[in-house]
C-alpha cells in the first residue's frame, strides 16, 4: 500500500499549521509539499500506458513467432524453436531463451499495469475527497466522540470544498501547480485553518480522560510474540509497527486502547503525570496488568476494545 498524503504537525511561534507531504511512493519520500501532486498522477497515469503498449508487443511477437513455428497433427500440437518455416528468415532470432524473456517481461509489464493502476485510482481518491487517509480517520474518530458523549456539534472537514469539481480545481491547474503553498489551504465555508487542530486536540483531550490505570502483575520481556504469556496471545500479537514496551511488576501503566489480548498504553514513570517527561508507550498482553480498583481515572474499557471483543 502507498504511504499517500499526510499532514505534519509544525509549530513556528506557538502557532500550530499543517503541512501537507505527500509520501506517494518510494521515489517522493522527499517531496516537501503538494507541488507534486500532478507529476505522482501524471506518473501513475503515464507507467500503466507505457506498460500496456509494451505487453501488446509482447503479446504480438510471440503471436507471429510461434504461429510459423506450430504444426498440427491429429492429436498433437508441436512447437519447433530451431527456426521459422517461412522464407526469408526473420530477421530478429527468437529461440527458446528468446521465448522465456518475452514472456517474463510480458508478466511484469501485465503485473506493473495493475499495480500501478490501483495506485492512480487511489490517488484519484484522494484529489476527489480532499482527505487523505490520516485525515478521514480523525474524521471517523470526530464522529465518534460526537456520537459518544451525545454532543450537539457537527464536525465539518476543512479541507473538502463539498465537490468533488471544485476539489479536483485545486490540484489540476492552467499553471500545473495546486492551490495552497504548503501551509495555507482553502478551506470550506463555516471552517478556518486550525478547525482541524481543534478537533485533534479534543480527540486528545478525550482519550486522555477515557484512559485506564492499569498495574502490571507479571514480567515482561518486551517480545512480538512472547511464548510464556500463553497460546492465544501469541496468535494475536498485533501486526503493526508500534513497538512492544517492556514491564515489570510492581509498574502502572495507562492504556488507551486495546484488542481482546493485548493493549496499548503509556507506562507512568516514577508514578506521576508530569506533563514534558520522556513517554515509553507500545503494546504488551493483558494477561500481564490488572486494573487497578482505586483508579482515579476515568472507569471506562480502552478505545477500541468493545469493537475488538
Amino acid at each position: 500500500m502507498p504511504c499517500l498524503s499526510v499532514r505534519a504537525l509544525s509549530l513556528w511561534g506557538g502557532n500550530r499549521k499543517f503541512l501537507r507531504i505527500p509520501c506517494f511512493s518510494s521515489i517522493v519520500k522527499s517531496a516537501k509539499h503538494t507541488r507534486h501532486h500532478v507529476h505522482i498522477t501524471a506518473e501513475s497515469v503515464t507507467a500503466p500506458l507505457g506498460c500496456i503498449h509494451a505487453a501488446f508487443i509482447f503479446v504480438m511477437t510471440m503471436y507471429t513467432q510461434l504461429y510459423n513455428r506450430l504444426s498440427f497433427g491429429w492429436n498433437t500440437v508441436k512447437i519447433d524453436m530451431s527456426a521459422a518455416r517461412r522464407d526469408p528468415l526473420p530477421i530478429v532470432p527468437f529461440g527458446l531463451a528468446a521465448f522465456a524473456a518475452t514472456l517474463f517481461a510480458l508478466g511484469l509489464a501485465l503485473g506493473t499495469t495493475i499495480a500501478v493502476g490501483m495506485l492512480f485510482v487511489i490517488q484519484m481518491k484522494i484529489i476527489l475527497r480532499n482527505k487523505t487517509s490520516i485525515e478521514s480517520w480523525i474524521e471517523e474518530k470526530a464522529k465518534d466522540r460526537i456520537q459518544y458523549y451525545q454532543l450537539n456539534e457537527v464536525f465539518v472537514f476543512p479541507y473538502d470544498m463539498g465537490s468533488r469539481w471544485r476539489n479536483f480545481k485545486q490540484v489540476f491547474t492552467w499553471s500545473g501547480v495546486p492551490e495552497g503553498d504548503g501551509l495555507e489551504w482553502p478551506v470550506r465555508e463555516g471552517c478556518h485553518q486550525y478547525s482541524l487542530t481543534i478537533e485533534q486536540l479534543k480527540q486528545k483531550a478525550d482519550k486522555r480522560v477515557r484512559s485506564v490505570r492499569y498495574k502490571v502483575i507479571e514480567d515482561y520481556s518486551g517480545a512480538c510474540c512472547p511464548l510464556n504469556k500463553g497460546i492465544k496471545t501469541f496468535f494475536t500479537s498485533p501486526c503493526t509497527e508500534e513497538p512492544r514496551i517492556q514491564l515489570q511488576k510492581g509498574e502502572f501503566v495507562l492504556a488507551t486502547r486495546g484488542l481482546r489480548y493485548w493493549l496499548y498504553g503509556d507506562k507512568i514513570l516514577d508514578d506521576s503525570f508530569i506533563e514534558g517527561v520522556s513517554r515509553i508507550r507500545g503494546w504488551f498482553p493483558r494477561k500481564c496488568v490488572e486494573k487497578c480498583p482505586c483508579d482515579s481515572e476515568t472507569d471506562q474499557a480502552p478505545e477500541g476494545e468493545k469493537k475488538n471483543r
